[in-house]
């Protein structure tokens, strides 16, 4: 399943974009704005939610949890993007549920999105691995 994406853009200031207030020196809250808009005229909505690894854009149209995550690394920013779950089931009460048409579409979507309007060059899907 295609649930890391590593990519560069100058779309997103990291300069006069503040940090993550838990780890200052992680950037996204542009990108996870962009995101949260892109996927609003796709369709889906949810809340933007600030974690100690960079910030959380749920996607509320689902069966099941699904939501992406984003923060920057390095210098010049190098940006990573996941789509939860990372998993191919996931379990709701006794019941087992397929994740992957779900996230494959999601994954589809945001290399379109980052490709057409988000300046997304050098992209890249990593194993979990790496």
């Amino acid at each position: 399943m295609k649930t890391l994406l590593s990519f560069q853009s100058d779309q997103f200031d990291t300069i006069n974009c503040p940090g993550n207030e838990i780890n200052p020196d992680i950037k996204g809250a542009k990108l996870a704005d962009f995101l949260s808009e892109q996927f609003k005229a796709h369709g889906y909505s949810g809340e933007i939610i600030e974690e100690d690894w960079g910030w959380m854009v749920e996607l509320d149209e689902s069966t099941f949890p699904l939501w992406i995550g984003c923060s920057s690394y390095d210098d010049p920013p190098e940006w990573l993007i996941q789509v939860h779950p990372n998993k191919p089931y996931v379990r709701k009460w006794f019941k087992k549920i397929d994740t992957q048409a779900e996230v494959a579409k999601i994954s589809l979507l945001l290399e379109e999105i980052m490709t057409k309007n988000g300046g997304a060059t050098n992209l890249k899907w990593l194993d979990e691995g790496e």
